[in-house]
């Protein structure tokens, strides 16, 4: 069974309701079922987003908020439907009603800050991301310093990015994009020891892409590790033919 077809039968059992002694009770009469109908509700709209059903989302989650207008989870998983759909305004406005609701949950912050980068609103991703930050118990938070880093480098905020980065593997030493940057800001420090350190570990934990293979090449190239370098640039050149890096690596041979 999958996970919608759960999760609707779930819900469809739910406002079933059930039967008892003295005939059937509406379960929406009373707050706890109203609550879980709710809940029900929002998993229902988290499947269909999780398969990229936005569309077929909005319609339980619609149903969620209309059980509980004060839902922030509700409200939080409909700013990302709308984000989805590029729906930028409508996104926004689900996304601060949600923080205004979770009193700026940890979670939803470090969400509205991905939609914030993803608009290029990079010092107000900052800002977001830098309050994400101060919830110590969050269990994300390591991610959540991979994307001040991330934001900081568009920025043009080298050195608090690298923190960041720093800061983000301390929490969590297999971030990926966090090793992967460590990697390129090393190297461009000429702190080639470590830069492939950062660089080895990334590869252990992660597929290539056009960016790391184009890293890894050079920095094969100053350890003079010629096998190193033909065989990433023989990856390079069959995964990513079309890529910028691939042009690039042919221009720096």
């Amino acid at each position: 069974m999958t996970l919608r077809a759960a999760l609707f039968l779930s819900l469809a059992g739910l406002l079933a309701g059930c039967i008892t002694d003295g005939g059937t009770k509406d379960p929406l009469s009373t707050e706890e079922g109203r609550d879980q109908a709710r809940d029900a509700y929002i998993q229902l709209g988290l499947g269909y987003l999780v398969q990229g059903a936005t569309e077929k989302a909005k319609a339980p989650l619609k149903s969620a908020l209309e059980l509980d207008p004060s839902s922030a989870e509700a409200h939080a998983t409909l700013a990302v439907v709308f984000q989805r759909e590029m729906e930028n305004k409508l996104a926004e406005q689900h996304y601060r009603k949600a923080l205004s609701l979770s009193s700026g949950e940890a979670r939803v912050l470090n969400n509205y800050g991905g939609f914030l980068f993803e608009q290029k609103r990079y010092q107000e991703a900052f800002d977001v991301y830098l309050k994400a930050s101060e919830d110590t118990l969050y269990s994300e938070r390591s991610r959540v310093f991979e994307n001040l880093g991330m934001t900081a480098l568009q920025l043009g905020r080298r050195d608090e990015a690298k923190a960041f980065f720093e800061r983000a593997l301390r929490l969590n030493s297999r971030r990926t994009l966090a090793l992967l940057q460590m990697a390129q800001l090393s190297l461009e420090d000429k702190q080639y020891v470590p830069a492939r350190g950062f660089y080895e570990r990334f590869s252990q934990q992660s597929e290539q892409t056009p960016a790391s293979l184009l890293l890894g090449i050079r920095l094969a190239k100053v350890f003079e590790d010629r096998d190193q370098v033909a065989s990433l640039g023989l990856q390079l050149k069959r995964l990513y033919p079309g890529t910028p890096e691939y042009q690039q690596y042919l221009s720096e041979q």
